[in-house]
């Protein structure tokens, strides 16, 4: 893969919450919804959870009971003869504007062909299928893959790649960034701490900055396994 390709790919992370900020604010439907769904999830984490209300605090990455409050994009873009990476995050706390501000960067006048995540196909494509679709908004072309053959789909996963067919293990970002000499994202904050940063701390542009930084490394790990190099220096980061 060339540079040139590169411009094709729009790399993406997302970070989700619980619904409400606690179990106790669940209406009654709501809860009596999230105790039949915990019941089935409790027992694999009986070492962490004693029960549903306990268990709420992971009801985030579900999106029946779960909502998306950042999304992070990065591309990569030549001016004047010199590749840079850009990255933009979308955040908010209204998910239904936040939603049609991210779509609206994948229309096909933008140039977009294929997005990239890690864990993509698991977690972040159908999460965004499944919100814009409750939130009543079209599921834009690079993420509809309906009707599509398991070769047309538009989508690369690093975790994916990296496993090689070999789908027993799950491996983090971190990881591969360790791995492959990259420094970590995870410096400040990390995937589990994110419901209480905005939901206790309130710091929505802390979660941003976290998940803008996770792009970036996504973004580095690809370049990696693509064989493309990579200089800071030369090729550097901007967000915008």
């Amino acid at each position: 893969m060339h540079y040139r390709q590169l411009k094709n790919i729009l790399f993406i992370d997302i970070e989700t919450v619980p619904q409400e900020e606690s179990y106790d604010a669940l209406g009654e439907e709501a809860r009596k919804l999230w105790d039949r769904k915990a019941q089935t999830l409790l027992p694999r984490l009986t070492d962490k959870y004693t029960g549903e209300r306990d268990l709420y605090e992971r009801a985030g990455i579900y999106a029946e009971f779960g909502r998306i409050i950042c999304i992070s994009a990065g591309y990569v873009t030549n001016e004047n003869g010199a590749w840079e990476a850009r990255i933009k995050s979308f955040s908010g706390h209204d998910e239904k504007a936040l939603l049609e501000e991210f779509t609206h960067i994948l229309k096909e006048e933008f140039g977009f062909k294929s997005l990239c995540a890690h864990n993509g196909k698991e977690f972040d494509f159908p999460y965004l299928c499944r919100r814009l679709m409750i939130n009543r908004l079209p599921i834009p072309r690079i993420l509809n893959l309906a009707g599509l053959k398991p070769w047309e789909v538009p989508h690369y996963d690093t975790m994916e790649m990296w496993k090689f067919g070999d789908y027993k293990s799950f491996v983090s970002l971190d990881l591969l960034a360790h791995v492959f000499g990259i420094p970590t994202p995870k410096e400040d904050i990390d995937g589990s701490m994110v419901r209480e940063v905005y939901y206790v701390q309130n710091d929505l542009e802390r979660i941003a900055g976290y998940c803008s930084k996770d792009v970036y490394t996504l973004m580095r790990i690809f370049f990696r396994m693509q064989n493309i190099a990579w200089d800071e220096e030369q090729n550097p980061v901007s967000y915008v």
